[in-house]
């Protein structure tokens, strides 16, 4: 939705709108379990335009790479290490003006379907916790496969994708009988009508319907509601401009938030490159998704978890305990912070 432009951070006096730019990292669409990735980032920036620019300045002049648009792999190269520590640190352009929202995907797919199945969030964590471990890693992978296209907008035949993904639960329970996450599995098929009656819904409007399983919706809803900080203060977001984004989506977007309790006041799409807040969005972003990403596969980088726990968002979408930790988020399922 397009409003009028404000170039300051929305650092006035009481009732003040803080303008917060935003990026995102990892998106594959729907496709969460066969993209290129398996953690989506959605960063949140709140600097004056001026003190951006300048900052955009400096990575180029301390990079002094040819590259027309810098991006998050240019800081992420090891002879560049300097300047992302710059970027990062306590002291730097971007430390306590700066907010990670962080997804890991295969827990996202495996909540929503249970979301949509059971109504139980603290299924969905046995499920996830247990699950791999339990059915092995190939079989594991079969069920969230058929899982993401059960859910996924733009799926194949309605029926299907339900056969299929109830074949899979079938054939789990049937091989791994009384072990928790089976157990969990075996509650599903009793609901077979809501995904039968949730993929009947889906024809006729795809760009309009609000798909479950993209990360990117509930993301920018959960950034409003860190910068507005519980309602207290008015927010407006400055986001990427992308084909995701329709009017409808905007609209159900501050409609959501607003009925949560945030003081989002709109969404204005802007093209990246024509704003230097929205290009460090993009650094942010790039940066933690692929630390949180290699610290997710056991090849953390120490050094730069601790840069970057100031900046994420506790409360992202994450069940994997160990890595949580690290990275200084609470894992679904865990009532305190993992990092205590």
């Amino acid at each position: 939705m397009i409003g009028h432009r404000d170039d300051g951070a929305g650092a006035g006096g009481a009732g003040a709108v803080l303008e917060i730019a935003c990026d995102e990292s990892g998106s594959d669409g729907e496709n969460l379990t066969g993209g290129n990735t398996d953690v989506f980032a959605h960063a949140g920036v709140r600097v004056p335009v001026a003190a951006a620019a300048d900052t955009v300045r400096e990575i180029r002049g301390r990079i002094r790479s040819p590259a027309t648009e810098y991006k998050a792999t240019h800081l992420l190269r090891e002879k560049h290490r300097s300047v992302l520590e710059w970027l990062l640190a306590p002291g730097g352009p971007m430390h306590g003006r700066a907010h990670v929202h962080l997804t890991e995907k295969a827990f996202f797919v495996v909540d929503r379907v249970v979301a949509l199945l059971l109504e139980d969030p603290v299924a969905a964590v046995v499920l996830f916790r247990a699950g791999r471990e339990e059915f092995g890693a190939e079989e594991w992978a079969r069920f969230l496969r058929a899982a993401n296209d059960l859910l996924r907008v733009r799926g194949g035949e309605p029926e299907s994708s339900v056969a299929t993904f109830f074949a899979a639960v079938d054939g789990l329970c049937g091989a791994h009988a009384g072990t928790p996450a089976a157990r969990v599995l075996g509650r599903l098929p009793s609901r077979r009508e809501r995904a039968e009656a949730y993929r009947a819904g889906l024809p006729g409007g795809p760009s309009v319907r609000i798909p479950v399983l993209n990360p990117l919706l509930p993301a920018i809803v959960s950034t409003a509601a860190y910068w507005s900080a519980g309602g207290r203060r008015p927010v407006r977001l400055v986001h990427d401009r992308q084909n995701l984004l329709t009017p409808e989506r905007l609209a159900w977007i501050e409609e959501t938030a607003r009925r949560d309790g945030i003081a989002l006041e709109e969404v204005r799409l802007v093209v990246a490159r024509e704003d230097p807040r929205v290009q460090l969005a993009d650094f942010l972003a790039g940066i933690a998704r692929k630390a949180a990403s290699d610290e997710l596969n056991g090849r953390g980088d120490p050094a730069l978890a601790v840069l970057l726990r100031p900046y994420v968002d506790r409360a992202s979408v994450w069940g994997d305990p160990r890595s949580a930790a690290v990275l200084g988020l609470r894992a679904a399922g865990l009532g305190a912070d993992a990092s205590r």
